[in-house]
Order: structure tokens, then C-alpha cells, then sequence
């Protein structure tokens, strides 16, 4: 239930903020969305998954203090992520 090298390399490439980036915040937000993503479409089917649910609401956590802690960084930054990655619609 993870997500490919490739999209995660894709990703990476996308959200860098300087060439050879991968662990800025935005990165790891990246990434850890597409990771929930894939995991929300396996739930669909999955109901009663509860092991991967643990898995998902730890991700979400994880993405939510990153969020947290690039705000009280950079608004700009906050912002731009948010609207780069379309949440909090």
C-alpha cells in the first residue's frame, strides 16, 4: 500500500525546493499525501481494516504537525503547499 519509487521520485522532483531535495517539509507533505491518498481508495473496499487505519491516522498526524510547523515558519510557504497540494478546501 505504498506508493512507487517512481511517483515517490516524481514527487521529489516536484515539490524540491532545490535541486537534490528530499527531505524538506514540503517533500515529506508530498509524499506522505499520496500515501494517504492510496490508502483512503484502499479503505473504500477494505472496511474493516482497522490495523491499516491506525497506519492512516498516524500519516495524517505526521503531515498535520509538518503543516504546523512550516505555518509557523513561513505563511507564504504554508499557503502555497496548501494550494499545490488542494487541501483544505
Amino acid at each position: 500500500m505504498s506508493i512507487t519509487a517512481e511517483e515517490k521520485a516524481r514527487l521529489m522532483k516536484e515539490y524540491a525546493t532545490k535541486p537534490g531535495d528530499t527531505g524538506s517539509p514540503e517533500v515529506q507533505v508530498a509524499i506522505l499525501s499520496s500515501r494517504i491518498a492510496t490508502l483512503t481508495e484502499h479503505f473504500k473496499t477494505h472496511k474493516k481494516d482497522n490495523h491499516g487505519r491506525r497506519g492512516l491516522l498516524v500519516m495524517v498526524a505526521t503531515r498535520r504537525k509538518l503543516l504546523d510547523y512550516v505555518k509557523s515558519r513561513d505563511e507564504a510557504r504554508y499557503q502555497s503547499i496548501i494550494e499545490r497540494l488542494g487541501l483544505r478546501r
